[in-house]
């Protein structure tokens, strides 16, 4: 089985005048945190060693029903992928031999 070794990648495009930056954390070395609320605006960041990106209202001002719509999604988002690894880990920890021979697929 190979090692997977964790990284980030950033890259950034433009293309016609417009900017575009993506992120990618593949490592589980990411601290994710919430900050606000109390009357301050809210804030959700996600950040490794390499990279760091932040989430906040619509121009830094008011709350607006968009900047809640968002707050759902990400939370939608984030319930699900915490399904999906809870599940592989469980389907893992109980079939080591199944991740060796996806593995070995790849590789081929």
């Amino acid at each position: 089985m190979s090692e997977h070794k964790p990284y980030t990648y950033v890259t950034a495009s433009i293309r016609e005048g417009v900017t575009r930056f993506d992120v990618s954390f593949c490592t589980s070395d990411v601290s994710a945190k919430a900050f606000g609320g109390d009357g301050e605006r809210p804030f959700l960041t996600l950040s490794s060693t390499e990279a760091q990106m932040t989430i906040t209202t619509t121009g830094g001002g008011p709350v607006t029903e968009r900047d809640v719509t968002l707050a759902r999604e990400i939370f939608t988002a984030a319930a699900r992928y915490l399904a999906d690894c809870e599940r592989l880990h469980t389907e893992q920890s109980t079939n080591p031999d199944q991740v060796d021979e996806s593995e070995q697929g790849k590789a081929a």
